[in-house]
């Protein structure tokens, strides 16, 4: 088995769980745009409010600010991917 290498070059940084944060996030609205109904949008929206606190504390264990700005990009994506969906049903508000 090929070791994986990327895992052990990571210092587990905020900036690296703000990352984990966002992409437990994608997979969570990917997973409610396959199947949507209240639970799953209930999930990504509680993935969400994970995924904005993590990346909120990104900038502060990053070097030079290294890495934030994708993790912040990345969790725009994810707002609007989900906004769409939410917008796409009518409603499912909070």
């Amino acid at each position: 088995m090929k070791p994986h290498y990327e895992s052990s070059l990571r210092t587990n940084s905020t900036v690296d769980q703000a990352h984990d944060s966002v992409t437990k996030l994608h997979n969570a609205v990917s997973q409610a745009l396959s199947h949507p109904d209240e639970q799953t949008i209930a999930q990504a929206e509680n993935s969400l409010a994970h995924a904005e606190e993590a990346v909120s504390h990104a900038p502060e264990g990053s070097v030079d600010g290294h890495g934030v700005e994708l993790v912040e990009e990345r969790l725009a994506d994810e707002q609007e991917r989900l906004a769409g969906l939410k917008q796409q049903l009518g409603g499912f508000e909070d």
